[in-house]
């Protein structure tokens, strides 16, 4: 515990108010895990198993729906809070908390629909919220890059314990139980955002960014629109993200699908593949914090064709090692990326509006997940299918991300009124 503390301390956290943020945000990791337990069975099961497509449509509802509310409305609502941000970030918590209650008392009813689909959406919100607040809590010397990275490895982390913890709950006291638990974890998750330093509070100063600027009525430009390389690294990670959206919900119901009535070998070819996600999301992570990123645009291509390569091979050699192999590659490119963006945000941002284009990222990376997710579940569950669509819409978020780099696009440009 000594040694934990020291790594979530070190390098001034501590005193910069990081700590604090960091905590709260394995706060908010640990209970998506435990949420997902309590839903394995209870929601997504039912669904993959689902001859009638109505159970799908309500497990597509419920687990793409919140990004889809997030990156529309919500996020650019809490992009413009600009006092309470910790209030809010534990009112997020609450919120997840009670609902956990509701989905525990009421596990076996249509109550677990609504009170599922509120924990994501106000679980995505937390997330938009933290990636504001992030930019106001940096050590000295320590770039937004290394914070973000070192964010999201404790988070995996948080994921990986609590989630452990979770299923064996369930093992013993079935879903209701991790739903228990999800609210005991926000509930400590609420005391740990108000926790958060009173300076993350402080605005003066920041912007609102967006990514086309747009002429106000006195013919100034009221908002900062964002450069044409984090417009470059939006493109190619929102492709990323489509990609990662789309493994993660599709994989599950194939293998679902392929090995209907052995949980045991479910529960095995599934932890095959999220254990080369997870080894893709910590590779990436630290591959990120090292690299200075002075030619980003080649890194985004190149973490782009890579997993293009493996999901064409995935769609050729049909079988779980080579989705694995797309797990493994597709969410160390997607790490990478992300932390390519960060440092592009960083550089290219003025820094105050920073906060705001972490926050309006964000949403977008969210909406892409979204994307990806749907095709997930709408495509049959039969590999070559699923990855030769998945290949087509990558090799067009490569191509487009290509094509920023050179100041052109496949989307015509609206022409000025006159």
């Amino acid at each position: 515990m000594r040694a934990f503390h020291r790594a979530a301390s070190a390098d001034g956290a501590d005193r910069s108010g990081l700590t604090a943020l960091t905590y709260a945000w394995m706060a908010n990791y640990a209970s998506d895990a435990t949420l997902a337990v309590a839903l394995a069975n209870t929601l997504f099961f039912s669904a993959a198993s689902a001859e009638s497509k109505d159970k799908v449509a309500l497990y597509l509802l419920i687990t793409v729906a919140p990004f889809a509310l997030i990156a529309p409305v919500v996020g650019p609502l809490l992009d413009r809070i600009q006092r309470g941000r910790r209030l809010a970030l534990a009112l997020s918590t609450a919120g997840q908390g009670v609902l956990a209650v509701v989905l525990a008392l009421f596990m076996d009813t249509w109550a677990l629909y609504p009170a599922a689909l509120g924990i994501m959406v106000l679980s995505k919100s937390f997330g938009v919220l933290k990636a504001a607040v992030t930019p106001r809590v940096l050590p000295p010397g320590i770039t937004l890059v290394t914070t973000n990275s070192r964010l999201t490895v404790f988070g995996l982390i948080a994921s990986g314990v609590f989630g452990g913890i979770g299923a064996g709950i369930s093992y013993f006291s079935g879903s209701a139980g991790a739903a228990w638990l999800t609210a005991v974890i926000c509930g400590v998750g609420v005391w740990l955002c108000l926790r958060i330093p009173s300076w993350v509070e402080v605005t003066e100063g920041e912007t609102e960014t967006v990514l086309i600027p747009r002429p106000g009525a006195d013919g100034k430009i009221p908002r900062v629109g964002m450069s044409a390389h984090v417009i470059t690294a939006l493109w190619a990670n929102g492709s990323i993200r489509a990609l990662t959206g789309f493994l993660t919900l599709f994989a599950a119901f194939v293998v679902k699908h392929q090995t209907e009535g052995t949980p045991g070998r479910q529960l095995l070819l599934l932890g095959i593949v999220g254990a080369a996600a997870g080894a893709g999301g910590f590779l990436g992570n630290a591959l990120g914090a090292r690299r200075r990123f002075d030619k980003p645009d080649a890194l985004l291509v190149t973490g782009l064709c890579a997993s293009l390569a493996a999901t064409v091979v995935a769609a050729v050699v049909v079988g779980l090692a080579t989705a694995a192999v797309v797990a493994l590659v597709g969410a160390t490119a997607s790490a990478l990326l992300k932390v390519c963006l960060d440092a592009v945000v960083q550089r290219d941002m003025p820094e105050a509006a920073r906060a705001s284009a972490f926050g309006r990222s964000e949403t977008i990376l969210q909406l892409s997940w979204v994307f990806g997710g749907a095709l997930g579940v709408l495509l049959p569950p039969t590999w070559w299918i699923g990855f030769t669509v998945i290949s087509a819409v990558l090799a067009v978020g490569t191509v487009q991300t290509v094509l920023t780099t050179r100041g052109r696009s496949l989307i015509p440009r609206r022409r000025a009124s006159s």
